[in-house]
């Protein structure tokens, strides 16, 4: 049977060799999206394309059964294919065609560790240590704090690891940082504090959580040096802070500013919370110490086991100054947020033993080499310090993030955009475009595909 299509030219800049299916897929993914291939264009014949592209015919079968399964195609194999009718995307980052969208097969996503990397072994065994060592009463109805042994124990973690000024009274237990952020959203409320600064571009999430317990939120500009306190305008009482490591943007706070946003906290009795969400992975140098330890008094310090463990054990730490520590308490008995007893137990005993820090320089070293790979990899540079568990890669335009993230999607690849995930307070007006890339969240026998998948798809929509 004669192939109908043979003899119609289409370009597509694609590599060849390794990975050209999925690259030709790319390509022909934006062609559409972009209009260059309008509906009811139609396409070379397979053994065509396959000529033209210097790739095997069945690489471009494989590529157009892809394409018509997803929607963006019509046609049956010796009958012709041609660009199915959908909408394209012309009116910002978030317009889709409505087809369906297969599972990604990467997750790139920030804000989670490698959750295979878990220590099921030792923490096993911590669980079994707490459970035939405790005490009777560790079993009864907590205090709203958390355990003294772990309070007593993440003292003196943070004190070493971090530079904190704590001990085991300042420190309140939480159910990891959102839930953290939540009590001391309504503590300062309770006091009085009726508006608080959040970094811009920052998590929305923590914006949510601040509404949610009554607190008017406003922006802090960040730049090279990290959050401006020039944003802290009269009325504000609090500002959340990412210091070591700004998220999404990855600068560091600068000595000067740091110095400033204490000088305004100490003139207006205000309150800094101090978001330590990925302190212990700093990969060129020592990290920076912990801001709270330049003003006890005025900064809530807030960690977690999010990045170093997994999201999933819900379980935080806050080093509350003493004039909202009875505040904190109190939303703690009001929301009923208490952590269980065997995590905490356990958490303890991994801690004291040394298995915590063991498997975070173990942990430091993978997420270590892999930013170091994904800098190499890439032709964007990326932004910030060699740091934490995601890196910021720039892009021109929030039009072209949304091409990437959504692409993306099609490509295999779960991302997230500055603007695509609402970073920015407002998102209208000029503002700068990226991917938020999480590094360690793919397992280690997914990164080098993933990699090399991330690559491909930022060659062909930005190059």
């Amino acid at each position: 049977m004669d192939e109908r299509g043979v003899g119609l030219d289409l370009h597509l800049d694609v590599p060849r060799g390794a990975g050209a299916g999925r690259a030709i897929e790319i390509a022909l993914r934006e062609a559409v999206r972009s209009g260059r291939l309008p509906a009811g264009a139609r396409l070379p014949g397979s053994r065509s394309l396959a000529a033209d592209l210097g790739v095997s015919r069945g690489t471009v079968v494989q590529v157009y059964g892809q394409l018509i399964a997803e929607g963006w195609l019509t046609g049956e194999p010796g009958s012709g294919t041609w660009v199915a009718d959908i909408p394209v995307a012309d009116a910002g980052p978030r317009t889709e065609p409505q087809v369906p969208r297969p599972d990604p097969e990467f997750d790139l996503r920030p804000g989670r560790p490698d959750l295979s990397s878990f220590p099921r072994t030792v923490w096993a065994s911590a669980v079994r240590r707490a459970a035939v060592s405790a005490e009777p009463a560790a079993w009864d109805y907590g205090e709203p704090a958390g355990l003294p042994v772990l309070r007593s124990t993440i003292a003196r973690y943070v004190a070493r690891t971090r530079g904190v000024a704590a001990d085991a009274e300042s420190v309140v237990v939480t159910a990891g940082f959102a839930n953290g952020l939540a009590l001391v959203g309504r503590a300062l409320r309770s006091l009085g504090v009726r508006r608080v600064a959040t970094e811009d571009p920052g998590l929305p999430r923590h914006r949510l959580l601040l509404r949610a317990a009554g607190m008017d939120v406003v922006p802090l500009g960040v730049g090279a040096d990290g959050a401006d306190p020039a944003g802290l305008t009269e009325h504000v009482g609090a500002a959340l802070l990412t210091p070591a490591h700004q998220y999404p943007r990855g600068v560091v706070l600068a000595p000067a500013v740091r110095a400033g946003f204490v000088a305004w906290a100490r003139r207006r009795d205000g309150f800094l919370v101090e978001d330590d969400y990925d302190g212990e992975f700093r990969y060129d140098r020592q990290p920076v110490g912990a801001v709270q330890a330049l003003a006890p008094d005025r900064v809530v310090y807030a960690g977690s086991a999010s990045k170093s463990l997994s999201p999933g054990m819900r379980l935080g730490w806050l080093v509350v100054p003493p004039t909202l520590r009875e505040a904190v308490l109190a939303a703690v008995e009001e929301t009923g947020t208490a952590v269980p007893a065997f995590h905490q137990l356990a958490f303890a005993d991994l801690v004291e033993r040394g298995d915590y820090d063991r498997h975070i320089r173990r942990a430091r070293l993978v997420y270590r080499r892999r930013r170091t790979e994904l800098a190499e990899r890439l032709a964007v540079p990326l932004e910030g310090v060699a740091a934490g568990l995601h890196a910021l890669m720039p892009v021109g335009s929030a039009e072209e993030e949304g091409r990437l993230v959504d692409t993306g999607h099609y490509a295999g690849l779960h991302l997230h955009g500055l603007h695509t995930e609402g970073y920015w307070h407002e998102p209208a007006g000029e503002r700068p475009a990226g991917l938020i890339l999480g590094f360690a969240t793919p397992p280690p026998h997914a990164w080098k595909r993933a990699l090399e998948a991330l690559a491909e798809l930022v060659d062909a929509v930005t190059g």
